[in-house]
């Protein structure tokens, strides 16, 4: 599969899978949901390898998991935290700093410079989406406002971390099927463990629309969505894989435009068009 058409999946799964989150809320607990879904992941993912033959065990285990909790498990914590404190769209001007954290952290651990050219295109891509959820960033500072920002930064950190974690396995031969797959049960795993020391029971859903959107979840926004992403991170760099994160909140507006008639406003096509620049510095050849 072609590097464009990685990027391009990435960013329409991941950019749907809005619609499947709001049709779980509010007769299951966010945690729970959570768990569900990286449950059904992870046992898809290592179902389907042995059929095919080809789960393989980890040559390193400690990078898969490093991976499975900052991927699969904390940086979910940390969004959907913040989500229930401040607006998503302040969640996801946030998030969309994960190409800068990833050009940091990958700065870090791995001696990767930084180039100007990723800051530029970063700072394109948070200007965008602050205009495009200007209203809901407009909001009263508070003491929950301040907790729900910090929870949206550490799930960003968490998700870069996982980024890394997962560049690692790369160099170590451990793919991003076998790493996922791995991973997403470990998550699980996590999360059953989080859910027990919080004393949150294990709710089950009657309606059937919570169940389709459970299945999109793991099988699109988790099986294929992070398979595809982290394959793109292998290929083009986790600081330029990490540019998604501007546009999935774009692609989402797009799918409000079409189901729930959302209103586009200047400022709402001046944030489209600053991303879409900061998309073209990004990946401009020098």
């Amino acid at each position: 599969m072609t590097t464009p058409v990685l990027f391009v999946l990435t960013v329409l799964i991941w950019g749907t899978t809005w619609i499947a989150i709001a049709a779980q809320v509010g007769e299951v607990p966010v945690m729970v949901s959570i768990f569900y879904r990286f449950t059904l992941a992870g046992l898809l993912m290592l179902a389907g390898l042995v059929a095919l033959g080809r789960l393989r065990r980890p040559a390193v285990w400690r990078f898969v998991v490093v991976q499975a909790l900052c991927l699969f498990c904390l940086n979910f914590v940390g969004l959907y935290s913040a989500t229930s404190l401040v607006p998503s769209g302040l969640v996801s001007v946030i998030f969309s700093l994960a190409s800068i954290f990833n050009a940091v952290n990958a700065r870090i651990f791995f001696g990767d410079g930084i180039s100007r050219q990723t800051v530029l295109a970063g700072a394109l891509g948070v200007a965008g989406l602050a205009c495009l959820f200007w209203p809901d960033i407009d909001i009263q500072a508070g003491a929950s406002t301040l907790r729900g920002i910090g929870w949206a930064v550490i799930g960003t950190l968490f998700f870069s971390w996982g980024n890394m974690a997962s560049r690692q396995n790369a160099r170590l031969g451990v793919t991003p099927v076998i790493a996922n797959a791995w991973g997403m049960g470990i998550g699980a795993i996590c999360l059953l463990g989080l859910l027990t020391v919080t004393g949150q029971p294990l709710v089950l859903p009657h309606g059937g629309l919570y169940w389709t959107a459970l299945v999109y979840l793991a099988v699109a926004g988790s099986v294929l969505g992070f398979t595809a992403y982290l394959m793109l991170v292998g290929r083009i760099g986790s600081a330029k894989a990490g540019y998604a994160t501007v546009l999935f909140p774009i692609v989402a507006l797009t799918a409000s435009t079409m189901f729930e008639g959302y209103e586009w406003s200047i400022m709402s096509v001046l944030g489209v068009v600053l991303a879409a620049l900061g998309n073209v510095v990004m990946f401009l050849r020098r």
